[in-house]
């Protein structure tokens, strides 16, 4: 078993094999998902569908295959994903006169019908969201986290004016923050990409970030405004009130299943798999233990039990294996169960049943009446402490003192003797890109976001960086900065 101390790649890759979440593809740098790991993306699906529906968001669908025409459309979008497409160029034995591009994201293919769809200003704000797979031939992947062929959810939007594409750009920023943060209990940072880290063609990128237990970076979600560049590249045009012919602003966001490769690195320890409960696909196992003879019993409990926690939606499992009970014990850990259940012939007895939450090392005893009370409020406390321990973390490794590169360079090599993590560094920045690329050459860092200012504000407040980390000219903003998956 190697630790995360020791090599924490390879500890990552263990686990989520371990925990049965997923095989690799004969596809070079593609993943099946198996059934554990893919109920945690419904889970995701599950909450971000009710969020959309709260928000009047329908959902639809559009074919993975895009003409390559519609990407000359629009030069930046095409400049952006050019290295990464994947592209049909032969069906049913010919050639075929245009080439077909494998769906890397879907603004164009969306573009072209909402420039069909959208006539008057009472046809807006037209807003969708689809749930599809997307291809970006990658050259070094990671399973979840960074993979050739990829599932996710991606909303496009077509509105009035400037200010209702605004809004709704920072509305689903938010609403990721609520997702990511309750659902999965991974914290975020977020803020605005900088000109070279935004969507290509966007006019702003905003992005939610959040800090790995190795310390590096993973992009857990982004939102797009795009103001009026890809309605006037696909003529998405509309009569106003005023009887003109004006184009409309969009907006495009998404997250992907990324969100559960940094779910297992922000929670996960060195014994397997550790899950919040809200998306765990077995929240609460039962482990009947004590001699064959004896079980029958202890099964007829088992089984009462069971159901009354099913009976209140709690997702249960009965492992009535012939494994021997530390068999059991060390594969539900490995699996990331939130809640472990004993129960044998002795505890018949005195009413009762043993509980371990997988994220503690105690095990406590808790009557049978008491049972399903202790198990709902056990959940709800796992889920915070997960998000507050994560929280605790990030604060212990962001680092707000460094204000020139040779001090990074310095700070990074001090952190490597002690091997200590570098952590996020908070640094001035003077809005050029030759600043950016300087730090990535010399550091590996880049730039993650710029904080919003709320972050500048209160009691916990960050402070304004006045000058850049590389040239020492005054900052045009204060930046994260970060090595990344």
């Amino acid at each position: 078993m190697v630790t995360r101390k020791e090599d924490f790649s390879k500890w990552y890759l263990q686990t989520i094999q371990q925990a049965d979440l997923m095989d690799y593809s004969p596809v070079r740098g593609c993943m099946i998902f198996k059934p554990n790991g893919y109920e945690i993306w419904e889970h995701i699906q599950d909450y971000f569908n009710s969020r959309l529906k709260e928000e009047g968001i329908r959902n639809a669908y559009f074919p993975m295959l895009i003409p390559e025409s519609f990407f000359s459309r629009e030069k930046e979008h095409i400049e952006g994903f050019s290295p990464e497409l994947p592209w049909v160029t032969e069906a049913a034995g010919e050639i075929l006169e245009e080439r077909l591009a494998l769906r890397p994201t879907s603004e164009t293919m969306i573009g072209d019908a909402f420039s069909n769809w959208i006539n008057s200003y009472r046809d807006l704000p037209y807003e969708i969201n689809q749930w599809a797979n997307v291809f970006r031939w990658e050259k070094r992947t990671l399973p979840f986290l960074r993979t050739s062929e990829f599932l996710w959810q991606e909303g496009h939007t077509a509105h009035i004016d400037e200010k209702s594409a605004r809004e709704r750009t920072m509305k689903m920023l938010g609403i990721y923050v609520e997702m990511i943060e309750e659902l999965l209990a991974v914290p975020v940072f977020q803020g605005e990409k900088t000109p070279s880290e935004r969507f290509a063609g966007a006019e702003q990128t905003y992005s939610v970030e959040s800090m790995m237990q190795d310390g590096k970076a993973v992009q857990t979600g982004t939102s797009h405004y795009m103001g009026t560049k890809f309605a006037e590249a696909f003529n998405i045009r509309f009569l106003n009130r005023e009887n003109e012919h004006v184009y409309a602003h969009t907006t495009s966001w998404g997250v992907s299943t990324r969100l559960i490769g940094s779910m297992i690195m922000v929670h996960s320890d060195d014994k397997g798999l550790v899950l919040p409960p809200a998306v765990a696909p077995q929240q609460v196992v039962f482990i009947p233990v004590g001699p064959k003879k004896k079980l029958a019993d202890v099964l007829v409990k088992v089984e009462e039990l069971d159901l009354a926690l099913k009976e209140i939606g709690i997702r249960t499992y009965v492992d009535d294996s012939d494994n021997s009970a530390g068999y059991k014990f060390n594969e539900w850990e490995l699996r990331g169960a939130a809640i472990r259940i004993e129960i044998g012939p002795r505890d018949i007895e005195k009413g009762q049943v043993i509980i371990k939450s997988r994220d503690e090392d105690e095990k406590l005893e808790v009557k049978f009446d008491e049972l399903v009370e202790y198990v709902e409020l056990e959940l709800e406390k796992m889920q915070r402490r997960l998000l507050d321990k994560a929280r605790r973390r990030n604060t212990e490794n962001i680092h707000t003192n460094i204000d020139t590169l040779d001090e990074l360079v310095a700070h990074i090599e001090n952190k490597r003797q002690a091997d200590e993590l570098p952590g996020w560094i908070l640094a001035g920045w003077d809005g050029s890109e030759e600043s950016e690329a300087k730090i990535k050459e010399i550091t590996g860092f880049t730039t993650r976001n710029i904080p919003f200012d709320s972050y500048f504000e209160g009691e916990n407040a960050l402070p304004h960086k006045s000058k850049c980390i590389v040239t020492g000219k005054p900052a045009v903003a204060t930046v994260w900065l970060a090595r990344a998956y």
